[in-house]
């Protein structure tokens, strides 16, 4: 089989290296680990109104100056932080995004402590708590947001998470794995490793 034909991907990734890694490695792989589940909670969230490769680019600078995504100690964050963070050229410095992604950090916990883990939570939301396998040919048939990103977002509201819209949640589900939104064309869509990349 000619490698092109078998490496065939998802035509959004284009041929932007840090793109095509994170489609190749990452996307749509089932997340099991709250501690990267948060990761990507934090980078959706500051995503909001910005192009996702814009976010991927300050990746690790978001490591560095949230600790590491460590859910715990972001929590703890207070307005000193809020303030050095809003100085830090690495990371988009919207304060009510920051405030949120701190704020987002202790709604995250509570909803551990509710249901065990927040995978667990989300996986609540789904048939029988198994994974949303989509048939999709091209690109344009992906949707933007579903009822199902709609009743999400909806609780995640009401428990008190911000900058995390139904279209954010709908694009935090296909990046965690829990709806597969590969096109059916794409070599990677049977081929999931059933976590993340670390």
């Amino acid at each position: 089989m000619d490698q092109n034909m078998e490496k065939q991907r998802c035509g959004w990734c284009g041929t932007d290296p840090l793109y095509v890694q994170y489609h190749d490695e990452e996307w749509g792989k089932e997340i099991t680990d709250d501690h990267k589940m948060f990761e990507f909670l934090v980078l959706e969230s500051s995503q909001a109104g910005l192009s996702w490769s814009t976010i991927l680019k300050k990746r690790e600078n978001y490591r560095e100056a949230f600790a590491g995504f460590d859910v715990e100690q972001v929590a703890r964050f207070t307005n000193e932080d809020v303030e050095r963070l809003m100085q830090n050229s690495g990371i988009i410095r919207n304060r009510l995004k920051i405030t949120s992604t701190i704020s987002n950090a202790c709604c995250f916990m509570q909803v551990q402590e509710e249901f065990g883990s927040f995978c667990n939570y989300l996986k609540s939301f789904l048939p029988e708590g198994k994974i949303i396998v989509n048939h999709w040919e091209t690109l344009d048939q992906l949707p933007a947001s579903t009822h199902l990103s709609d009743t999400i977002s909806k609780d995640m509201k009401k428990r008190g998470f911000k900058f995390f819209g139904t279209t954010i949640c709908y694009a935090h589900l296909q990046a965690v794995g829990y709806i597969n939104d590969h096109l059916d064309c794409c070599y990677y869509k049977n081929n999931l490793s059933s976590t993340a990349v670390k």
